[in-house]
C-alpha cells in the first residue's frame, strides 16, 4: 500500500494530497516549528470612567470600572536583534537562524527549500483548523509504503509503520524550546504578514498558534494496535471517539505511540517557553 495522504487509509490510492488554502511550495518543519513549532501583542490596561466633577457642587464619582477580561499575551518574548528583511527575501535568514536551532537531519532537509515563513504559516493554520498539512510537508514525506495487517481477528494499523515517522519526531526532539520561542518571537512580524496574506487580519497568529498547538496535545496516545474498519475504498477507525479526531489530529495519531508522546513532549515545551499558559493546554 502506498503512504496515505492524511488520516484515510486507502487500499488503492497512492498518495495524493488534497488542497488545502494557496499551495505554496512544500517544506518541512511547520508542525515542527508549530512545533518550531505563535502578533504584536495587545498593551495590557484598566480603563477607568467617572463623572466629571462640577463646582462648587461635588457630584458622586462613580466606580471605577475595571476590565475583568485579560488582554491575550505575546508569544515569544525576547526577540533577535535582526533587520528583518521582506518577506519574499526572507528565507536566506530563516535558514540561518534555524540552522542554528538544531542540527537534525530532517531539520537540515528543509532548509534548501524556499517560502519557509510562508508555509510555516498556512500550515499553522490548517492545523488550527483541523485540516491536515500533509500537502505542505512535501519534504518530510515518508519513502517507505503505510501498511495495514489484516487477520482473522479484524483490520489493524501495522506498527512497522510507524518507523517511518521516527525521524520527525526526532527532529522536534532535538529542537531548544527557547530557542524556538526566541526564533518565533524574531520572525514574528513577517508571520504576521503571511498570516494576513491568508485572510486573517482579524485574529493575531499567536492565537492561530496557541490553538494549533493545543489541538495536536489533544492527540491521544495508543499503545495497543488500532482496530479498522473498511469505508469505501479504505478505512476508517472503528473507535468513534477516534473517528471523530480532526485530519490534523488522525495524521499525528499515524505515526504511532512512541513518536506521538515525543512530538507532544516537544510542543508542550515549546508552547510554555512561548509563553503560552499551562492552564491552557491539555493534562499530560
Amino acid at each position: 500500500m502506498d503512504d496515505l495522504p492524511d488520516y484515510e487509509f486507502h487500499r488503492t490510492i497512492s498518495e495524493e494530497f488534497a488542497p488545502t488554502r494557496e499551495a505554496w511550495r512544500p517544506t518541512a518543519l511547520r508542525v515542527i516549528v508549530a512545533a518550531l513549532v505563535a502578533s504584536a501583542g495587545v498593551a495590557a490596561y484598566l480603563a477607568f470612567a467617572w463623572r466629571p466633577r462640577q463646582a462648587p457642587i461635588q457630584v458622586a464619582r462613580s466606580s471605577p470600572k475595571v476590565s475583568t477580561t485579560e488582554p491575550p499575551l505575546s508569544l515569544g518574548g525576547s526577540a533577535e536583534r535582526v533587520t528583518l528583511p521582506p518577506l519574499d527575501e526572507s528565507d536566506a535568514l530563516v535558514r540561518t537562524l534555524v540552522q542554528a536551532l538544531s542540527e537534525s537531519p530532517a531539520i537540515m532537509a528543509w532548509l534548501p527549500t524556499n517560502g519557509h515563513i510562508r508555509n510555516f504559516t498556512v500550515v499553522v493554520t490548517n492545523i488550527a483548523d483541523g485540516v491536515t498539512p500533509a500537502k505542505h510537508l512535501g519534504v518530510l514525506r515518508p519513502s517507505a509504503r503505510f501498511r495495514i495487517v489484516n487477520d482473522a481477528g479484524g483490520s489493524y494499523t501495522d506498527p512497522r509503520s510507524y518507523g517511518r515517522y521516527t525521524a520527525i519526531a526526532d527532529a522536534v526532539a532535538s529542537v531548544d524550546p527557547v530557542g524556538a520561542a526566541r526564533l518565533y518571537a524574531t520572525l514574528k512580524p513577517r508571520i504576521e504578514e503571511a498570516h494576513r496574506e491568508l485572510g486573517s487580519a482579524d485574529v493575531s497568529f499567536d492565537r492561530t498558534l496557541e490553538r494549533a498547538i493545543v489541538a495536536l496535545l489533544k492527540t491521544p496516545i495508543l499503545e495497543n494496535p488500532i482496530p479498522l474498519k473498511p469505508k469505501g475504498i479504505g478505512y476508517a477507525y472503528v473507535d468513534e471517539r477516534l473517528e471523530s479526531l480532526t485530519a490534523a489530529q488522525k495524521q499525528l495519531l499515524r505515526m504511532g505511540p512512541r513518536n506521538v508522546g515525543i512530538i507532544k513532549r516537544g510542543l508542550r515545551g515549546i508552547a510554555l517557553a512561548l509563553g503560552i499558559p499551562a492552564s491552557h493546554l491539555p493534562p499530560e
